[in-house]
This record gives C-alpha cells, structure tokens and sequence, in this order.
C-alpha cells in the first residue's frame, strides 16, 4: 500500500501530520521492531513512541530494517514524568535509543512531575507505594524547556499530552508556542466533544490514543457500531478509526499482528447520520474510559473516576471537580 493513501492534516506549524499513525505503547519486547518495519513496508508514514515505554531502541531498529528514509516518517515521543526538570536529557535519550537526530513531535506525556528519589528511574514511589509526585512542580517550567529545545531545532514541533481544559488553559498563560496536538484517549464510549471542540477552537490538532478501545473492549460487540461495520462490509476497527478521522483527529493504533497493522490502514466514509449515532454513544450511558492509571489527579477531564468524578477517591486533585 502506498503511503500516499493515508490521509492527512496539518499542523499549526505548517507540517503535515499523516492521520493514522503506528501506536508503540505496551508492544512488548522483540515484538515492536518486526511491528514498525512492518508497518512502514506498509504505508505507514508515522510512527508514535515514548521513553517511559522503554521501548525506543527497538523502534528505531524497526525504522532501519524498513528501508524507509527517515525524511518520510514523521515521528514522535514524549518526555516522561520524571523528567520535568531535564526535558533536554530526556529528549537525548530517546534521540539516541532511535538513532535519529531530530523529532517530528515532542510531548508532555503527562502534565504532572514526579520527583526522582532513587526508588526506580520512572516511578519514583514513595513508601506507601504510591506515586512520589510533586505537585509543586510548575508546568510552565517544563514547557519553557520544550520550546528551548524546538529553537534549537531538536524538534520540529511540541505539544501535550493527557491535558485537559484546565490544564490547556493555564499552560497558555504562559506560553510563548501554542501547542501543536494534544494527544487524549479517544474513542465513542469516551468522546471528549468539549475539549476536542476547545482544541481544534485554539488550532491544536487533536490525537487519539486506545482508539480502537482496549483489546477487551465492549465496544466491539456495540450494536450501534457493528451494524455501521455491516453496513459497511468493514471491521469494527475500520469504523472506530474512520469516526475519529472523519473529525479531524489523528488516530494511533497498536498492533504487533501484520494482518492487523494493514488493515488499520483502510478507512470507510461516514455519513452524518452514523457520526451522530456513534456520538452518542457514550451519552447514552456507556461512558468508559480504559487508561486512568493512579495519579492523584483527573488532569481536568469529567470522566476520569466514572461519571463527573462521582468516584474520586477522597484527596483527589480535581481540576474538574465533584458534582
């Protein structure tokens, strides 16, 4: 398949940004290399990662054993946690482990730092177990480092990632780059219709990570969606990423399987009616989201602890807030 049958969109820099990208996240060890060669043979043109994914060696080896000059691939990764405070050392490593000397897109991976203290290099916890966060951290620091290293040319774009409205808004402030994406969990039973209008309103491109679910998901079995896919002669798959694409929002598949790698390559054209049906969806009752690991924090997104955070443990950090 050529990669010029991948669509596209552009970037509030200017760059094009192709609209299906390869997801590397929990692709396990000796698998993610055979996947990104795999995919790039196959059309693929841009490929996600970050260093917490411990991960970044193999996929830069996928993008040697591929052929595919790395001028054609757009690429991206993510400052972890525990690099708030030396975003130019994080962005060295990942640089490093992929054999590259620049990024196509640099983000926060989560708009939260946690403080180093020599229990484990990205988890720091404290001795309770939990997370050693350090919420006194000013964000704005981090992102005054990630527009030092756009100047310097390390990266050609950055963004954010797992930020919700309030945390969009209070980054602004200060700001002197306006991100370029915002990478959120995405799919019908958690469609974000607020902060994906909030973002496109401020011209910064909205992508989608677990769109197709979880490999568990109910989603699969949804009536609403698998009679769309039969409509359609298509996969449930093809209709969750052609819905996403369908608004503008770039979609980040994970796959190991070569059959499945492909196939997240074919999109189908809704009509407007079937957006409506999907968009609803989670409306209806079905909200759920599949990635809300322990912070302590909802990063200002409603649903994070189940329906308006009706079940946020007692000393959450509500961005948000309680209804």
């Amino acid at each position: 398949m050529a990669a010029a049958s991948v669509p596209s969109f552009k970037l509030n820099t200017g760059a094009t940004i192709p609209a299906i990208g390869l997801g590397t996240w929990q692709a396990k060890p000796g698998e993610v290399r055979a996947a990104v060669s795999h995919a790039l043979k196959s059309g693929y043109r841009h490929i996600d990662g970050a260093l917490c994914y411990q991960n970044e060696k193999e996929v830069g080896e996928g993008i040697k054993d591929s052929g595919v000059p790395r001028s054609e691939i757009f690429l991206t990764s993510k400052v972890w946690s525990s690099y708030h405070d030396r975003v130019e050392e994080c962005l060295d490593q990942t640089l490093s482990d992929l054999g590259t000397d620049y990024l196509d897109l640099y983000l926060i991976h989560w708009p939260v730092r946690l403080a180093p203290n020599g229990t484990h290099p990205l988890f720091p916890v404290k001795e309770d177990g939990s997370r050693n966060i350090d919420w006194e951290w000013d964000q704005s620091k981090t992102w005054a480092q990630m527009e030092s290293v756009l100047a310097k040319g390390k990266v050609k774009a950055i963004g954010i990632s797992n930020a919700g409205i309030p945390v969009i808004e209070k980054l602004l402030k200060t700001a002197k780059v306006t991100p370029a994406a915002n990478q959120i969990e995405l799919h019908p039973y958690n469609p974000e219709h607020e902060l994906v209008k909030y973002c496109q309103d401020k011209g910064i491109l909205v992508q989608a990570y677990s769109p197709l679910g979880s490999t568990s998901s109910p989603l699969h079995k949804d009536e609403t969606l698998t009679s769309i896919a039969e409509k359609h002669g298509q996969s449930t798959a093809a209709i969750l990423l052609s819905y996403l694409i369908s608004k503008n929002i770039v979609v980040l598949p994970k796959s190991v399987t070569p059959s499945r790698i492909e196939s997240n390559l074919k999109t189908v054209q809704l009509d407007a009616s079937e957006i409506k049906r999907l968009d609803g969806l989670a409306e209806s009752g079905k909200q759920t989201r599949v990635n809300s690991p322990p912070w302590g924090s909802d990063f200002g997104f409603p649903h994070w602890y189940g329906p308006n955070n009706k079940n946020a443990p007692e000393g959450a950090r509500l961005l948000y807030g309680k209804n």
